[in-house]
């Protein structure tokens, strides 16, 4: 008997001391866990458990299951990815959902259809007179048989090689074939004004603005929560004879010194107006800055207030020749290219830029915008207001036009010619 117990006892002290160490292993393997849980991906989560079911031995799957709270199954996983070479996988292949358009295989030709450019065309695309959003091409596809997220179109889409694209000015219309040979003529021309130390400029008109409390295009930094508040309607304040107040910046850009001029007119842009301008350019910029000149090229576009076939910009030059003894060598752009004139990158855009985000409320912020714009390549510009009345439809009698000092020169006379003062220098 007194055998029989002793075994019993130690046998039991023995399960009791097995007991406290599988505790103790629980335990560690917990605190382990629970330190490294949230380093871990779920390739990383797994194969730390399957390595401790190893280490801990026969019944080891369950005691990691139980004491980190993850399935037996992921343990199991786990032991089997340790035994696999490729590391750099997160699941094996084939593991996750299986992708929409691998479950379906005409879900991408489907969506290829409606956004194909050729469907627009087409009066039978459902997406023809509709903006193609992923909302609509995702509702499109799921009545058709395909269903989709907008999500999941958004990711098609980028792996297709789309992309939101919006309109770009690259076409500019009928072309004259003589268009790159009128360029070559200009910048022939520019270059020898230049060398001898004579003006070129550069003349346009930019688009009308109308003073006010009213929404510019842009953005501009502000205190978070204080941007600008301004009226929801942009219909323009009107005078006291009910005209629509509106301002006119006429521009004059001399490209060689990089220094410009602008009008604010507030009535019309006239071939007057124009001239004026050019007048007032050479009288505060133009005779300081060239004090023995008494020639100027003028590049402009073919339309417009300075038009090629306006007479009244011809018959205004004249005068402007007249008072101030210069020539006027003027050479136009062909019809259809006015953005290569330099005023339009080279001065309007910037004052653009300069006012953006801005409310122009008064002539007089307008002015001080565009006097007060500057870049990096040292551009200087001055502004002034020009109140004068300018009235549209005032005819030039052949009289008057017969009456001109104007020389054609061989080349496209209709697009080059020179003004010359009938008073003398």
């Amino acid at each position: 008997m007194l055998g029989e117990y002793v075994v019993v006892a130690a046998d039991g002290a023995w399960k009791k001391d097995r007991g406290e160490r599988r505790n103790e292993q629980w335990l560690a393997i917990r605190r382990r866990y629970g330190l490294l849980k949230d380093h871990l991906d779920e390739r990383a989560r797994r194969c730390w458990a399957g390595a401790e079911a190893l280490a801990y031995g026969r019944g080891g799957i369950a005691v990691v299951s139980e004491a980190c709270g993850i399935s037996v199954k992921m343990v199991r996983a786990g032991r089997r990815d340790l035994q696999e070479t490729d590391t750099r996988r997160v699941r094996r292949v084939g593991g996750g959902r299986q992708r929409l358009k691998d479950k379906d295989p005409e879900l991408v030709p489907a969506l290829q259809r409606l956004v194909d450019p050729a469907t627009r065309g087409d009066p039978e695309s459902p997406l023809r007179w509709t903006a193609k959003s992923l909302v609509k091409l995702a509702a499109e596809l799921t009545a058709a048989g395909h269903p989709v997220s907008p999500g999941v179109v958004g990711d098609l889409l980028e792996e297709q090689g789309y992309s939101l694209q919006a309109n770009r000015k690259t076409r500019e219309g009928k072309q004259h074939p003589d268009r790159d040979a009128q360029f070559q003529y200009i910048a022939a021309k520019s270059k020898q004004f230049m060398e001898a130390g004579d003006p070129v400029i550069s003349v346009d008109t930019k688009k009308k603005e109308k003073p006010g409390n009213y929404k510019n295009g842009g953005r501009e930094y502000a205190p978070q929560g204080q941007a600008a508040q301004v009226n929801t309607h942009d219909f323009g304040d009107r005078d006291a004879e009910g005209q629509v107040i509106h301002s006119i910046p006429y521009g004059v850009y001399d490209q060689a010194r990089n220094t410009g001029w602008v009008s604010v007119g507030v009535d019309h842009d006239t071939a007057e107006f124009a001239v004026t301008t050019i007048g007032q350019w050479w009288k505060n910029m133009g005779q300081p800055a060239y004090p023995h000149s008494r020639r100027v090229l003028v590049t402009a576009d073919s339309g417009g207030s300075n038009g090629s076939r306006v007479r009244a910009w011809k018959a205004q030059l004249q005068r402007l020749a007249d008072d101030t003894g210069l020539e006027f060598h003027v050479a136009h752009f062909p019809p259809g290219t006015s953005k290569w004139n330099k005023i339009e990158h080279r001065m309007f855009s910037q004052i653009t830029l300069n006012w953006r985000g801005r409310p122009l409320t008064s002539h007089e912020v307008i002015v001080n915008l565009i006097a007060n714009t500057t870049t990096r390549t040292g551009l200087r510009i001055e502004a002034a207001l020009d109140p004068g009345r300018y009235p549209t439809g005032i005819k030039i009698p052949q009289s008057e036009m017969d009456a001109l000092r104007i020389e054609a020169d061989p080349f496209h006379p209709e697009w080059n010619y020179t003004i010359f003062s009938r008073r003398g220098p």
